[in-house]
């Protein structure tokens, strides 16, 4: 049992290294040298866990993809599939900027060098768009307004918040994604329904005096 649990912190260990190098360096510079002595442990060692690089990336792509699972489930706490979206988006660049392995496998999606078996990009425009279609079906999104044309500009602007957070985490701030959805959510849906939206999502500030408010003034705790 020892020994398994060893070999399990091992290839934890090479995925949480490999997820780092890709995301600093990229995939086609990576090297398997540089990802094995941040781990912390041989060359050998690597590749009785992993064959090749692309299977480490593919590895570092799962783990990834199990967060991104994880950020979707728990969106669905909220009064309606809209506000559930807000959620997910606020989850999701908290996730991007706070952890390397979902970063790295969403970095994974854009490399010409690898060609990997999931890509978290379109994972996350199937779950955008759902979670759209959920919202039409309930009636909270504006009459006659396309749930297909929400989910590409919700898609096209969390996916260039999460390309240029890589570099600038102020693109994937709690402040920016509020904002967004302060110009946004006035479009989607009725002043029925906009009034018990929160712009900020259900797990920001609920204070007045902070928390941001749609058409309204507020600033970043």
């Amino acid at each position: 049992m020892a020994k398994q649990e060893r070999a399990l912190r091992t290839r934890e260990a090479l995925i949480k290294s490999a997820a780092e190098v890709f995301d600093c360096e990229g995939f086609g510079v990576a090297s398997l040298t540089t990802i094995s002595n941040r781990a912390g442990v041989s060359n050998g060692a690597l590749h009785f866990h992993f064959a090749s690089k692309a299977a480490l990336a593919e590895a570092v792509e799962e783990a990834a993809g199990r967060r991104l699972d994880h950020v979707t489930r728990q969106a669905t706490r909220g009064p309606n599939a809209l506000q559930c979206l807000v959620n997910a988006t606020h989850d999701l660049a908290r996730g991007l900027r706070e952890d390397v392995v979902l970063r790295a496998g969403f970095g994974l999606s854009s490399e010409q060098s690898y060609a990997g078996g999931q890509n978290l990009r379109l994972e996350w425009r199937r779950w955008v768009e759902g979670a759209l279609k959920r919202a039409d079906g309930e009636g909270v999104l504006t009459e006659n307004l396309s749930a297909q044309d929400v989910m590409l500009a919700v898609v096209a602007a969390t996916v260039g918040f999460e390309v240029l957070g890589a570099r600038d985490a102020t693109w994937l701030s709690y402040r920016t994604l509020t904002r967004f959805w302060q110009l946004l959510l006035p479009r989607l849906t009725p002043p029925a329904v906009l009034g018990a939206l929160r712009a900020e999502g259900v797990h920001g500030p609920r204070s007045r005096s902070t928390a941001p408010r749609i058409g309204g003034q507020g600033s970043e705790p």
